[in-house]
């Protein structure tokens, strides 16, 4: 399974595989049964992701105890819940396994000491959080000026594997709408598609 991690790492390092590998001997993986909560909502979070293999489901629930599924984090991407700009510094999201997943687990306190042992993670983690940053900003900003339709296309073209990874409900509520109407969209995106064809 670390050679996913090094594959990924080696987009952001001229490091040979050997030197990548070097960097990993220690780094601590685990697999967490499906429905695993990584993080409840209300807490401090200590940790951090990268995903090996397997879905956590990033979602918050609001005043009325409705559910909103915010993100989906699948194969070679990470998740760091940040607090620091929240006074008390607790997580405003919950963190789920949807599925079996085998992790990369980084413990946030020991983050500076292990940049410390080895200065070429920092640039490297530096480089990741400005991609997923970049990924994310591009992601909210077409997300609020799409429709309905516009989103599960985008889906569909970027992140198809989720359709038959998640439940539909939870797919619907991170397109922003209702399991009836993302029904109807996948009813009518596949009338289209048999037209087309």
């Amino acid at each position: 399974m670390k050679d996913v991690l090094i594959q990924y790492m080696k987009r952001f390092t001229d490091l040979s595989d050997d030197e990548c590998a070097r960097l990993t001997a220690d780094v601590p993986i685990a697999t967490f049964p499906k429905g695993t909560i990584l993080l409840h909502q209300g807490d401090v979070p200590t940790k951090c992701y990268f995903v090996l293999s397997g879905c956590i489901r990033q979602y918050k629930v609001d005043e009325d105890g409705n559910e909103h599924t915010v993100d989906f984090i699948t194969e070679e991407q990470s998740i760091t819940i940040l607090t620091k700009h929240h006074t008390d510094g607790r997580s405003p999201y919950s963190l789920t396994c949807l599925e079996e997943c085998c992790l990369v687990v980084g413990e946030l306190s020991t983050e500076h000491e292990q940049y410390e042992k080895n200065p070429v993670l920092e640039a490297m983690t530096r480089d990741m959080m400005q991609e997923d940053m970049g990924t994310m900003r591009d992601a909210f900003a077409s997300f609020m000026s799409s429709t309905p339709e516009e989103r599960y296309q985008t889906l569909m073209e970027k992140r198809p594997d989720l359709v038959h990874r998640v439940p539909q409900y939870q797919l619907a509520s991170y397109l922003g709408i209702t399991p009836e109407s993302l029904s109807r969209i996948k009813k009518r995106a596949t009338r289209h598609l048999r037209i087309v064809e």
